[in-house]
């Protein structure tokens, strides 16, 4: 069974960052394609960014250029740089590890407000 563990959200003013952690249990990250997602309030849930085993990584219009997904294999954690982050950042962020199946994080919020 697969852990995921998602830390480092808060409250954030408009321009301002933020770095999401998302550890996982086991030495899986390395193989595994990962994801990060997002839900606003009264909205679906919305995929942000991914970042495959070998390292490709793909991101939503929303957040290119100001996003950054990557991966400490030896830590088994993946992370999110979130810069010059915007009010309609606010939401719950969820990471993902696909592997068999799709393990899904507790989720983490994330509020950006002046």
């Amino acid at each position: 069974q697969v852990q995921l563990v998602e830390s480092g959200g808060g409250l954030v003013q408009p321009g301002g960052s933020l770095r999401l952690s998302c550890a996982a249990s086991g030495s899986i990250v390395s193989v595994s394609t990962m994801q990060w997602f997002r839900q606003a309030p009264g909205k679906e849930r919305e995929f942000i960014a991914t970042i495959g085993s070998g390292g490709m990584t793909i991101y939503a219009d929303s957040v290119e250029g100001r996003f950054t997904i990557s991966r400490d294999n030896a830590k088994n954690t993946m992370y999110l740089q979130m810069n010059s982050l915007r009010l309609e950042d606010t939401a719950v962020y969820y990471c993902s590890l696909i592997a068999g199946r799709q393990y899904w994080g507790q989720g983490i919020q994330v509020t950006v407000s002046s």
